[in-house]
Formats: C-alpha cells, structure tokens, sequence
C-alpha cells in the first residue's frame, strides 16, 4: 500500500517535531495510531465480509471447477486415486466365504511370502558382503609386516 522506509518515518518525524512541537507531538502520535488501528480493523473487516459473502455465492465452487478445466490430468489423477480407494475398500469388505474374498486372501498370504523371502535374501546378501569384507580384511593384514610399537 504505502511502501514508507525509516528515511521517510524520520523525515515525517524530524517534520512533525518541527511544525506541531515537541509538547503535542505524544498526544497527535496517539491519535494517529488510534485512526491507523480503526482503519487496519475496518480493513480486516471488510475482507473478512467479502471472503464470508464469496463462499456463500459458490465462488469456491468455481474456482476448483476452473482449476479442473485448466488441469485436466491432475483431475484425472484424482479421479483415479478416488476409484482405487473405493476398490481397496470393497476388497477389505469382502465376504471370505466367497470366491473373490478367498482369492484376495490368498494374494495376501503369497505377498507375504514374497516380502518375507525377500527380506531373507537380502539378509543372506548382507551377511555374505559382511563376510566377504571381513576375509579381505584379515587377508590385508596378513599381508601387512608385523609392526607393532615398542614399549620402553
């Protein structure tokens, strides 16, 4: 709004002290602060109203249906993240009894299997790396002359 620095507030200031004096420049400070807190509050007041009377017009409403219409991938992305949480959500309500639901438990019990084997080979890899370094550090120091220091 008023883009007012130090340099400005000082020259407006050092103006004032001069013109008004320095036994009433206290109280018209005052009084300016005052009139500047009414204004910053009829401000805030007049946004909020005007925010409070755009949502109740549907402006929202308008403006996520222009966001839409100027993003159509990011609606048909969300559009397919609504559709696979209503699967997700049928599948977990699934009689067990039936077919689908004894199939879906099945696809469960395999991903397990497949998780826990995987888990298990990594494990395996891991501890053969761990074996493999150790070796090639024992080997290092075979190699290496036996200099230890001295105690005097």
């Amino acid at each position: 709004m008023f883009d007012l620095g130090l340099a400005e507030l000082l020259i407006i200031g050092i103006v004032a002290l001069i013109v008004i004096g320095p036994k009433d420049l206290p109280m018209v400070f005052r009084n300016v602060g005052r009139f500047v807190g009414k204004a910053r509050g009829m401000a805030r007041e007049f946004s909020t109203a005007m925010n409070q009377a755009a949502d109740e017009a549907g402006v929202k409403d308008i403006q996520n249906t222009i966001k839409t219409a100027t993003n159509p991938v990011g609606s048909a992305m969300d559009g397919v993240r609504d559709a696979a949480r209503d699967v997700t959500s049928s599948l977990t309500d699934l009689d067990p009894d039936s077919e689908t639901g004894k199939l879906a438990a099945e696809r469960a019990e395999n991903a397990r299997k497949i998780q826990a084997a995987t888990a298990r080979a990594q494990a395996e890899r891991k501890s053969k790396e761990a074996a493999d370094a150790l070796a090639k550090a024992e080997e290092l120091e075979a190699q290496a002359p036996d200099e230890a220091p001295k105690e005097s």
